[in-house]
């Protein structure tokens, strides 16, 4: 008894058909991929993440009080860490700090020397360490 098989069971790669574009992508939609009722009716009574509010901020980006050589580089009292780093990094940038053959290489004005126990040169990967003892807990 011969068996029929209908090509509609058959991938379009090997019915020599072009897949049907169904959206911009141009990709064929996938029918298992269509949200169902119950899974649209769950989000929409979930509200929005904004609506909740934001958590309070913690670790690197929580704010914490400076020492006073770094209250002279940033400018304010306490301030997160992520945020230092960043004013320290523009204060290179602006003042042309990096050293010109090796751009890895911050060569320290005053302000630096002070921040950074009075080395000469750091490496960009040790500015993070050396910010430590400026922030108290």
């Amino acid at each position: 008894m011969a068996a029929t098989i209908s090509i509609r069971f058959f991938p379009t790669f090997l019915t020599c058909e072009p897949p049907r574009p169904s959206h911009s992508t141009g990709f064929p939609l996938r029918r298992w991929a269509a949200p169902t009722a119950a899974l649209r009716a769950s989000a929409a009574s979930k509200p929005p993440p904004a609506a909740e509010g934001k958590r309070p901020p913690r670790g690197i980006t929580k704010p914490r009080p400076v020492s006073p050589a770094m209250q002279a580089l940033v400018g304010v009292p306490e301030i997160p860490r992520t945020q230092a780093l960043k004013l320290i990094w523009a204060y290179i940038k602006q003042n042309n700090l990096q050293d010109p053959e090796d751009k890895k290489i911050i060569v320290c004005d005053e302000k630096l020397k002070n921040i950074f126990g009075g080395r000469e040169r750091v490496g960009f990967l040790e500015i993070a360490g050396l910010l430590n003892p400026h922030f108290g807990k």
